[in-house]
């Protein structure tokens, strides 16, 4: 029932009473039910952890309370006949065990209703898929190792993560393939969540087809380091521009990608003002929007970006 109808409801007769209710009542509740109606149709805030020492660890991240979504950064090695390997960047050597402990935080995280997802690829990476079945081996082995599989070393421990983001940006085809073998994991009660992080540039070079299949639930495109569709402050109709384009895509929500401090991509950085005045009144019509990916949670301790704008997303 809509928030209109259930105030109208309100305003007949009790039957109860035998009286209408009191207008102060009236009014107090439809201000309750409208900030329930306004923070269910509110976005939420995206963020890569695991690729710097000094961002703390994964439950400062989530205790933070700043944050929905959660991709450790990355899964670099993986397809064409290599081991996979995920490198955290200083936090951890997955090959000692060390990152086991993280499976406690993970677990914490989700407690708090956060979802955590395995990131795959990245910008730095050494990836390739060199068919569909390459893809679906894949698949397998992240099945396993991370999400609800069983295998004899698990690198984050045996929690069991949410899904997989695709941060995919070298390497050649097939990625679809990968998305619909681990979709086939879902399970009544345990969904694997699908995310993907294209560049804005419209379609994505290798997600594509991907994309294509409808199975992703989020997709934060990167509206940085790549000047003909990022914001430009005297010119941000090329934004809007791919902001319309991206939203034409079988997905479920659609996110902004953007830098979380200056120092954090090489172009594309928002001032936190301009965002939330000028950027968030234009993306919040679409009915896809779903908030903001931020890279990354170092930067975003750094610049307090992410509690600046968290009220207006």
């Amino acid at each position: 029932m809509g928030v209109i109808k259930l105030i109208q409801k309100l305003q007949l007769d009790d039957s109860t009473m035998g009286k209408k209710l009191s207008s102060p009542l009236v009014f107090c509740t439809l201000m309750v039910l409208l900030a329930l109606f306004l923070k269910s149709e509110a976005g939420g805030i995206a963020v890569y952890w695991g690729q710097n020492a000094g961002e703390g660890t994964l439950t400062d991240t989530c205790t933070s309370g700043i944050y929905e979504i959660i991709n450790i950064a990355f899964l670099s090695t993986f397809g064409n006949g290599q081991t996979p390997q995920i490198n955290l960047a200083g936090h951890c050597d997955p090959s000692s065990g060390r990152c086991q402990k993280v499976s406690n935080d993970i677990r914490q995280c989700q407690g708090q209703g956060i979802k955590v997802m395995l990131s795959i690829g990245g910008g730095q990476g050494s990836y390739s898929l060199s068919s569909d079945d390459d893809a679906r081996q894949v698949a397998d082995y992240i099945w396993n190792h991370f999400l609800g599989g069983q295998a004899n070393f698990r690198p984050l421990g045996d929690a069991i993560l949410d899904g997989v983001d695709f941060d995919i940006e070298a390497g050649e085809p097939h990625y679809a393939a990968l998305a619909r073998k681990l979709s086939e994991y879902s399970q009544p009660g345990r969904k694997v969540y699908l995310s993907a992080a294209p560049q804005c540039p419209f379609p994505d070079q290798w997600l594509d087809d991907a994309l294509r299949t409808g199975l992703f639930d989020y997709v934060w495109v990167q509206f940085y380091n790549n000047r003909p569709c990022e914001y430009n402050a005297n010119n941000i109709n090329n934004f809007k521009n791919s902001w319309n384009e991206w939203n034409s895509i079988p997905a479920g929500l659609i996110f902004i990608g953007l830098p979380a401090s200056e120092a954090a991509a090489g172009s594309g950085y928002v001032p936190k003002q301009t965002l939330v005045s000028e950027i968030l009144p234009f993306t919040k019509g679409f009915s896809k929007y779903g908030g903001v990916m931020l890279w990354d949670r170092y930067n975003d301790e750094q610049n307090g970006y992410s509690s600046a704008i968290k009220g207006s997303v």
